[in-house]
């Protein structure tokens, strides 16, 4: 039905035909749950049928989101919303393609004229999941700007160090970081603009939501390269501070078409909701690229704070038929009494972020008859390996490689290893490199150099893969902490841990956690002064000391305190604190520590 009118969205008509192709389009409140994929047949046809040329200019604004526009306008596609928004207070905001088109537009001049920023500026995104996040993602897109999604969790500090590594032009946040940016602009020598979104105005700011009260809707999109960067996504490594993962228009704005129309299963008259961090890359996947590139409805809930009873309610108020979340989330949903929610549209659930356990995707199919289809994936790449539906499902797997990607178990020196073996999960990337995977880290071609091993990218992940060709998470190969869907490096707390007066030395390691997955446990050495403290209130105040400092997700929700006086050296103490690393390890009943 909608080939024909698809050819027209790019400059190549069968890399489009291969991007938007699905099956039969069903009613928007029809219950319908079943487990038969609408894109595909089966597995061993989606890998082997996949194809996608990449043209040479390519504009995911232009190219995709008008494209649903023009279809929207002639009939052909369902009366879903591209966009649909609410919060806990009873507003709603809905748009239409055309809509959403004309509001980005409006948001695209901002940038273009009041701000003067150039194509290639680097803009910086501080936003919650409030609908002008969603009009600065498809702004950025418009005008060629490259866009940098930051959490709403970041410090003073964290804000400053991004907006210092990346050399930002301009910042768009709110009335709560705005001080925040105030205090550290001065250093920031590239800054020239500062948007807010507000219902008050700020000295030295541009008031978002007046500005695009006069705003015209009259914007010619860029003409970008495929290989343009389009974004970048700072992302924690195991030595220090966060690196820039940067994406092109065609790593994410083609490469996500394998999420959209494989994993999620997505169509026009899907609703789709993903309850992710608007600071993190798996917004971009499941909030932006991947639902719109199937025509689909984002979903999108404004919770201040988590709540379980709001998002069951939520599942059973809204007719989403999609719903992706981390582990965690599941976690604290099944451990609620569900009896009393009917998720009528609901047919297809996801998760991605970190693993997900089989008796949670136990209970959540007891409770709701349905499915957890786990993803596997990171900042620099999409969908890696993924749970597709019509495939037998085996709890605890990350499923089979997507489409996108020739996936491997390797050894050190780059040789792939057999069935049932462990190693290091890798993406063949010679003598072709796959166009899903990102560009490089911004500025650091050495770290960029330091993930390839042989024909391969190395995630950095380790893992096997069984003989049915299933492939199985084991740990990081470093010590990058996996808490509630966040990636915590131990550098930044370990560096906010010994800012503390208290604190001579400080070690941050992964610790087991039955509703979070994993959580930072710290040890710390203490300075001799510090040994009379009370170390309940002391461990208290460390703790606040780095939700200050840093982004709070990372602060140590477990914390063990070891004494020492008459210390040698700072090569002592930091063998005490490793030596106590170990006894964690092999006795952790015997380690102090404070759960929050």
């Amino acid at each position: 039905m909608l080939a024909c009118v698809t050819m027209k969205m790019l400059h190549h008509a069968k890399c489009f035909q291969r991007l938007t192709i699905f099956g039969s389009v069903r009613a928007l409140h029809k219950d319908n749950r079943r487990a038969t994929p609408q894109n595909f047949s089966n597995y061993e046809s989606m890998k082997q049928d996949f194809r996608l040329e990449i043209p040479e200019y390519f504009n995911f604004a232009k190219d995709v989101l008008d494209q649903w526009t023009n279809m929207e306008k002639a009939g052909k596609k369902p009366s879903n919303p591209a966009f649909w928004w609410i919060n806990g207070k009873g507003e709603e905001v809905r748009w239409s393609f055309e809509e959403l088109g004309s509001l980005s537009r409006k948001f695209a001049n901002i940038l273009s004229e009041a701000c003067s920023l150039q194509r290639g500026d680097r803009v910086i995104l501080i936003l919650p999941r409030v609908p002008e996040w969603w009009l600065a993602n498809v702004a950025c897109l418009r005008t060629g700007t490259v866009l940098i999604p930051g959490t709403t969790q970041l410090t003073q500090k964290d804000i400053l160090y991004r907006l210092q590594s990346s050399k930002a032009n301009c910042i768009i946040t709110n009335d709560v970081l705005a001080p925040a940016v105030d205090a550290i602009a001065p250093k920031c020598e590239n800054l020239h603009s500062k948007l807010i979104v507000s219902e008050n105005s700020r000295e030295g700011w541009g008031n978002l939501k007046e500005m695009m009260k006069c705003a015209s809707d009259s914007h010619t999109c860029v003409k970008t390269k495929h290989n343009e960067i389009m974004a970048m996504f700072f992302t924690s490594g195991t030595s220090g501070y966060p690196k820039m993962t940067a994406h092109t228009h065609s790593s994410f704005g083609l490469g996500l078409s394998v999420n959209g129309r494989f994993w999620l299963d997505l169509t026009p008259s899907d609703v789709m909701w993903n309850t992710s961090d608007t600071g993190w890359a798996k917004s971009a996947w499941s909030s932006v690229f991947s639902p719109w590139i199937q025509g689909a409805c984002v979903f999108a809930h404004h919770l201040p704070r988590f709540e379980p009873t709001s998002v069951l309610q939520t599942l059973s108020k809204y007719p989403i038929t999609v719903f992706c979340s981390a582990a965690t989330v599941y976690r604290m949903l099944v451990q609620n009494d569900m009896a009393s929610y009917k998720f009528k549209s609901l047919k297809h659930c996801v998760s991605a972020g970190e693993p997900i356990t089989p008796d949670v995707t136990e209970k959540w199919r007891n409770k709701t008859g349905l499915d957890i289809y786990e993803g596997y994936g990171q900042t620099e790449t999409v969908l890696i390996c993924g749970n597709f539906k019509g495939m037998k499902i085996k709890p605890g797997s990350m499923g089979k490689p997507s489409p996108a990607f020739d996936v491997k178990i390797v050894d050190v020196n780059g040789n792939v290893l057999p069935p049932g073996q462990e190693g290091d999960i890798g993406i063949q990337v010679l003598p072709n490199r796959p166009f899903g995977l990102f560009a490089h880290y911004a500025d650091d071609p050495a770290k960029t150099a330091s993930t390839l091993r042989g024909n391969f990218y190395i995630t950095g992940d380790r893992g096997y893969m069984d003989e049915d060709g299933y492939f199985w998470f084991v740990a990081r190969s470093d010590d990058i902490i996996l808490s509630s869907g966040y990636r915590i490096g131990p550098f930044e707390v370990e560096n906010a841990l010994n800012e503390h007066p208290s604190v001579a030395e400080s070690a941050v390691v992964s610790s087991p956690d039955p509703i979070r997955g994993e959580v930072v446990k710290a040890f710390i050495v203490l300075n001799p002064d510090y040994k009379s403290h009370d170390q309940e209130q002391l461990i208290k105040e460390i703790q606040e000391h780095v939700k200050k400092t840093t982004a709070p997700y990372k602060y140590p929700r477990k914390v063990g305190i070891l004494i020492i006086t008459n210390i040698c050296s700072v090569l002592w103490k930091i063998s005490t604190v490793y030596f106590y690393i170990l006894m964690n390890i092999f006795f952790t009943h015997a380690t102090p520590h404070v759960p929050n």
